[in-house]
């Protein structure tokens, strides 16, 4: 079986987020087990590293129309770790110096997006499935339904689309459609919302499949508060909405192996406690193995649960424990938790960057992970914390409701601690709740031998995406239209 990924960013050729955490990881953990055949499509952004770009091979140049315009299109090829990848360049479009935020992203997506089509007949390359990731990429859905239909190469050809975040649509002005997409007008209701384009309401309507990154979530998107206005869209495609929460590389974030890390370990409070006092030392807290050490490692905007901590900071702060942050984001955060790390300098270190030696080293370090999301699609901070045995603390919903479950003093189950309301109070509550049994040593083991066992690697949800494929392939088969 071959499949294709397209998505707009990959570890290591480009970042801004966990989408490209997962791009980096996941496809090769299928191709391992499962013997598929599958290859990677990006954009060659002018930041991808020289060392990977000296290593490309142009396959070929082609021209991709968008409206009136005929771009120039070079196809690149680049065999990574065991799997093949294309990289779409055009400089106008993507010789920048970020990925995104630009007034033409929508021609930008647009034209990778016709782009990638227009690659395969000259890769020799075709795809039985298409597993397309958020709005960057979801015309290519819609474009295989409308442009490229009558066309025998892609007749066969089924797609995926998978929502990583449900808030960042791809919404854009009805100019859209008649200046850059050219679809005739019985496709504008596949894409119209609220009287503007809507990228990922075509590929909602036009996949063969759609899938997230959670199960929660599958379920919350298709309520009124979680659903960003897609709601209903998404209750009558609920039958082939799939969520299958995300992993993450265990080889990449293992404690015993990671070169990052001060001190290696493997389920040993001795050796971990080491890396809080060479973080304590690094970040200039008083070194003490005894305090409980909470970390937040995040981007710093509402959705990340924020407002809750800035609720109850002073409270935090008056408590025995100390505090480290690292993260960038909203200036309204940046400024507060600044504030706080000169309010109480003894208890709170504040770091408005983002390092990954430095990220690792915290979630070595610490002894809780505090994430309590608004809303959280799935999370990639509560996994690793798990991965480097750190209790998370974390609100229950999306992914980390799937990942993290409240550990029981009664039977000692359970990897961490959840609160359900979006309420900085009983965030505080579940908190010192933590901090009770941090200080039985008894249940503290407990806890730490369940997170140890725990397992969220990327070998279960590989199986279901393999066994997803095949069974779209199944569907094919059998003559069934899904859309």
């Amino acid at each position: 079986m071959n499949v294709l990924f397209v998505a707009s960013e990959c570890v290591p050729f480009s970042k801004t987020g966990g989408l490209a955490d997962v791009i980096g990881s996941l496809p090769s953990s299928i191709a391992k087990q499962h013997n598929v055949d599958i290859r990677i499509m990006l954009p060659l952004y002018g930041s991808i590293p020289d060392h990977f770009k000296k290593e490309m091979k142009l396959k070929d140049v082609i021209v991709v129309s968008v409206s009136w315009r005929r771009q120039y299109c070079g196809i690149f090829e680049l065999h990574y770790n065991g799997l093949t990848y294309y990289f779409i360049d055009n400089e106008y479009y993507f010789k920048r110096d970020d990925l995104y935020g630009y007034y033409d992203d929508a021609e930008r997506f647009t034209f990778f997006s016709h782009a990638v089509l227009a690659a395969l007949p000259v890769l020799s390359y075709q795809p039985d499935i298409i597993h397309c990731h958020d709005w960057q990429t979801a015309l290519i859905p819609t474009y295989l339904k409308t442009t490229y239909a009558g066309d025998l190469f892609y007749k066969e050809v089924q797609t995926v689309f998978t929502i990583h975040n449900l808030k960042y649509q791809g919404i854009f002005s009805p100019d859209v459609f008649q200046e850059l997409l050219h679809f005739s007008d019985e496709h504008y209701a596949g894409l119209e919302f609220n009287g503007a384009i809507n990228f990922m309401k075509g590929a909602i309507v036009h996949s063969h499949l759609v899938t997230t990154v959670s199960k929660s979530y599958a379920n919350e998107i298709q309520t009124e508060y979680y659903g960003e206005g897609l709601q209903y869209l998404l209750q009558d495609r609920g039958e082939s909405l799939i969520g299958i929460v995300n992993g993450i590389d265990y080889n990449d974030y293992n404690p015993a192996t990671d070169e990052r890390i001060p001190h290696n370990y493997q389920h040993s409070e001795l050796e971990k406690v080491k890396n809080k006092i060479a973080l304590q030392e690094m970040v200039g807290l008083p070194v003490r193995e005894d305090v409980p050490l909470f970390a937040v490692i995040t981007r710093l905007v509402e959705q990340k649960g924020l407002p809750l901590i800035q609720h109850v900071m002073d409270e935090l702060a008056g408590k025995d424990i100390q505090f480290i942050l690292l993260g960038t984001g909203d200036a309204e955060f940046e400024h507060f938790f600044k504030e706080m790390g000169y309010r109480y300098p003894e208890k709170v270190s504040v770091h408005i960057t983002f390092q990954e030696s430095l990220a690792r080293t915290i979630y070595a370090a610490s002894d809780f992970f505090l994430m309590p999301s608004r809303f959280e699609p799935c999370g990639i901070g509560q996994l690793l914390a798990l991965r480097y045995e750190t209790v998370p603390i974390v609100r229950e919903t999306g992914g980390l409701q799937d990942t993290v479950h409240s550990y029981n003093k009664y039977d000692q189950t359970g990897n961490g601690f959840t609160f359900a309301n979006y309420n900085a109070h009983d965030m505080l509550y579940t908190i010192e709740r933590a901090l009770a049994i941090y200080r039985e040593k008894e249940h503290w083991n407990a806890l730490l031998n369940n997170i140890y066992q725990t397992n969220f690697s990327w070998d279960h949800s590989a199986k279901r995406y393999s066994d997803m494929y095949k069974q779209l392939s199944y569907i094919k088969r059998s003559g069934v239209h899904l859309v």
